[in-house]
């Protein structure tokens, strides 16, 4: 599966312009996920998706339009389009889509007439080869679909999974450097300054950063090899395998804490405890609350001493302390 290897070239610049992503990229794990669903293995979990993601994609009706529009585009092949994976998509699954369905039709053009160099493509997709903007809109709009059904059974455990991996690397880079943390990147890459190398399936390929940062975006579904985009002019990203551990349960609590602490703030607590530590955006998201709500009662915890918070950039990381999990588990001593 390795085929090659990338090489990212830094300079002194680039090394202070490291960015870690905050979020899921959702269509990066799109495309990734698309190819789990062509081939088959991937361990238990990879399989349980798969499984599902189909029933689920074809109770939608959305099994024979991903399967004539989307996998063609994403074959398990050298290339795949750029202009499926914006940038954007950092901001969030609405602004990635936005960006998607705005795509100049001459990129989309010229991106699939590269991508019949290495597939055959369907009739279904000459609209879109034409750059008809119609297709374009509806290419986005299924996309948006398919990410909303095929991730909505999955999206705890691919949250906790990314979590963790954003958290082991923030931790590195605060405590150690970005060159600790290129380092600790995977087993199938390499820090040997001024180049990053790594296990590549698309061949031999070389990326000159020259400034402008990198952006490192950890994967669920992606399986092997990291992935970069094609287009050496596009902002830089390396795409990679995120370590998937299925989360363990939440500890069973007495009704006594949200009595305590309030219901929303015991939920905060309970999630910074589940893993081993999570950012604001992740409170939010998996407790149901508002960003500025979420950051209200994590400042509040952390000034009781029952987490620690730590801002690296424009990240806050939040780790449960020793006061806070003894008062979950009901040891603490008053």
């Amino acid at each position: 599966m390795t085929g090659g290897t990338l090489k990212i070239v830094f300079t002194d610049e680039d090394l202070v312009r490291v960015r870690i992503a905050s979020r899921i990229d959702e269509l990066w794990e799109m495309a990734m996920s698309l190819h789990v669903l062509q081939r088959p293995g991937g361990g238990a979990d990879l399989t349980g998706w798969r499984r599902q993601a189909r029933a689920d994609l074809a109770e939608a009706g959305l099994l024979t339009p991903v399967r004539q529009r989307l996998v063609p585009l994403m074959p398990i092949k050298a290339y795949f389009p750029d202009f499926l994976t914006p940038y954007h998509a950092q901001a969030g699954p609405r602004s990635g889509i936005d960006a998607l369905a705005d795509t100049p039709p001459s990129r989309v053009r010229h991106e699939v007439d590269q991508l019949r160099r290495h597939a055959a493509l369907p009739a279904t997709l000459d609209d879109l080869a034409r750059g008809d903007r119609r297709a374009i809109s509806g290419l986005a709009g299924l996309a948006a679909r398919y990410c909303r059904t095929a991730f909505a059974g999955h999206r705890t455990t691919m949250e906790h999974a990314l979590g963790r991996e954003r958290t082991r690397l923030t931790r590195l880079l605060s405590d150690h450097g970005v060159e600790a943390m290129l380092t600790a990147l995977g087993p199938r890459t390499r820090w040997r300054s001024p180049v990053l190398e790594t296990d590549y399936a698309a061949g031999r390929y070389e990326i000159q950063l020259r400034g402008r940062g990198l952006t490192l975006i950890p994967s669920y579904f992606c399986r092997y090899t990291p992935v970069a985009l094609a287009d050496p002019s596009l902002p830089p990203v390396l795409i990679f395998p995120a370590p998937r551990r299925t989360p363990a349960p939440d500890p069973v609590l007495d009704d006594a804490l949200p009595d305590l602490l309030g219901p929303t703030r015991t939920r905060i607590l309970r999630c910074v405890a589940a893993t081993t530590g999570c950012t604001t955006s992740e409170l939010a998201r998996r407790t149901g609350t508002s960003l500025s709500s979420a950051s209200a009662h994590a400042q509040v915890l952390h000034r009781t001493g029952l987490i620690t918070s730590t801002r690296h950039a424009n990240i806050v990381i939040h780790q449960i302390t020793r006061l806070g999990a003894e008062l979950i588990h009901h040891r603490t001593r008053l």
